[in-house]
């Protein structure tokens, strides 16, 4: 069996395991197919609260474990956030979402085509980011809220980002930001379990790109747009983003073949400061 990279899954996998039972075994206490507990199990298939809170009661797991995994499963349910809703709640609270769903994840990939992964954001960029759209009150606390969730970074999850030439080439708060954004990329472009790569803007391409998402292992896609953020868990949506990723991944200059290109456009922004 295919070894989970994710919390949700790895954990039901050592409760059942720890348990004595088989998949078969815990599916039928569980009252599901052992098809979906296998697909569960693997991060395949993303199970409602309803069906997490059956596995845990199937494996025997101590209450405040079957919480906690209930809760992941509540926080990957589908959903479309609008952004009504994120002002009426605050910014602060849509990052610190995010940053639940992305602690549930073993593997992050994200295609970001029009600005900066929030992840490898700089706080002078997301403020400027931020700056023309929130209270100034509320400003800080969403700020700091992103930049909290770049603390997972420094665990053993992995990373893949990809960043088209024109979101580093649109000046976010002018050219002092943008310079220390590019040195921040380059950085972490260093760290073991990041990947990062750049679709410079002479590289010819034949596949369209609407909007950035970003993909948690292979459950959840997540993507905003002006009026909402959606996070999808349909398989067979989550599907057509990764086939969609794949299609793209062809056109992407990876890791030391990518610094450069970061250098360049860092150093032509140094050169209007």
């Amino acid at each position: 069996m295919k070894e989970p990279t994710n919390k949700l899954s790895a954990t039901l996998r050592q409760l059942r395991k720890a348990a004595g039972l088989s998949g078969v075994e815990a599916a039928r206490l569980a009252g599901l197919s052992q098809s979906k507990v296998s697909r569960t199990e693997t991060g395949a298939f993303m199970p409602t609260p309803q069906q997490v809170e059956a596995l845990c009661k199937a494996v025997k797991a101590p209450a405040a474990v079957r919480r906690e995994l209930v809760q992941m499963a509540r926080e990957l349910r589908e959903e479309r956030i609008s952004a009504r809703l994120v002002l009426q709640r605050g910014g602060w609270w849509l990052q610190e979402r995010i940053g639940r769903i992305e602690e549930i994840a073993g593997r992050i990939r994200c295609l970001a085509p029009t600005g900066m992964p929030g992840l490898l954001q700089t706080r002078q960029y997301t403020r400027a980011l931020f700056g023309e759209s929130l209270p100034p009150d509320e400003l800080d606390r969403t700020v700091e809220a992103r930049i909290a969730r770049q603390r997972l970074l420094d665990t053993d999850r992995e990373f893949v980002f990809v960043i088209t030439e024109g979101a580093m080439r649109w000046n976010m708060g002018g050219a002092e930001v943008m310079v220390e954004q590019l040195e921040r990329l380059i950085e972490e472009s260093h760290r073991e379990n990041v990947l990062l790569g750049v679709v410079p803007w002479t590289t010819p391409v034949t596949v369209p790109v609407l909007h950035a998402f970003d993909l948690y292992d292979s459950r959840a896609v997540m993507f905003g747009t002006q009026t909402a953020t959606a996070l999808l868990t349909d398989s067979e949506e989550v599907e057509d983003f990764e086939s969609h990723w794949l299609e793209l991944e062809p056109f992407v200059t990876f890791g030391d073949e990518a610094r450069p290109v970061l250098e360049r456009i860092a150093a032509d922004y140094r050169s209007i400061t």
